[in-house]
């Protein structure tokens, strides 16, 4: 999957959400999930106050007589679909490995700088701003263009077909020879 977000992104940081990790099963071994794809909540009791970080795992391999324990956030957010209550919109991509298959999770620094959530860290999701926009479903969406209205399709992307879930967004002009929009999203 290719980067959604371009360089240009207009958003308050009130309106990003800290407080949900991508599901795992989500990020898999496939390469992740890129930014730009909107999620909805997965946990039945959503984020709450209570919670504790919980423990997810080994953090490699796991050997007799040691620990090697990984926390993370409790909360999870998948991929939402078209008819889906839309949470908001991925600013980082999750995934667990760089370009070279190495483990990002003992690399935080590189982590970082490549604009990446792991497995278990909270996922900024942004709920209202001005972003340059290229999904593959958009692009290729022959009415796509200034004032389009915006929905989620079944892969948590951009599309203009209503498939009966929620305006999330709207078109500020037509793609530009990159294959980006500039979309506003507010929801």
């Amino acid at each position: 999957m290719a980067t959604k977000l371009g360089q240009f992104r207009d958003y308050d940081e009130h309106d990003v959400i800290n407080l949900f990790t991508l599901n795992e099963d989500a990020i898999g071994t496939d390469g992740g999930v890129t930014n730009g794809h909107f999620v909805k909540i997965s946990t039945a009791s959503g984020w709450m106050n209570t919670d504790e970080l919980q423990m997810i795992g080994a953090a490699g391999q796991d050997y007799n007589n040691t620990e090697s324990q990984r926390y993370g956030v409790n909360a999870k957010v998948v991929l939402a679909d078209a008819n889906d209550p839309v949470l908001g919109m991925m600013l980082y991509d999750c995934k667990e490995t760089d370009e070279n298959g190495e483990k990002l999770l003992y690399n935080p620094r590189k982590a970082a700088e490549m604009g990446v959530s792991i497995s278990g860290q909270s996922c900024p999701i942004v709920t209202k701003g001005i972003f340059s926009y290229s999904g593959s479903v958009l692009a290729t969406d022959q009415v796509a263009g200034t004032g389009q209205a915006l929905y989620v399709d079944a892969n948590g992307e951009l599309t203009t077909t209503d498939g009966g879930g929620t305006k999330v967004g709207q078109c500020l002009g037509s793609k530009d020879s990159n294959g980006h929009f500039l979309i506003r999203i507010d929801l």
